[in-house]
């Protein structure tokens, strides 16, 4: 897997790789990841797949981050951990 670029953002760290025909947008928020697999058939090269990043997506990515650590802490709670 080939790293394309690190995409500065100020809510979530975002890394574009390139792999086997597809890229690959790897967001990051503290111990969460949410990972976008795209055909490169279907973007116009690199700038095709950053241009995906706009403020609606990762706006979107950012609530799910939420979503996804309130769930955690919920379980760890029920399970005592």
């Amino acid at each position: 897997m080939r790293v394309v670029a690190d995409i500065s953002n100020p809510h979530v760290k975002i890394t574009l790789h390139s792999y086997n025909g597809k890229y690959i947008l790897k967001l990051e928020k503290a111990n969460f990841e949410q990972i976008y697999k795209i055909e490169e058939t279907e973007v116009m090269g690199d700038e095709g797949a950053k241009a995906l990043l706009d403020e609606e997506f990762i706006e979107a990515v950012v609530n799910r981050f939420v979503d996804m650590r309130d769930a955690f802490v919920s379980t760890m709670r029920r399970n005592n951990a």
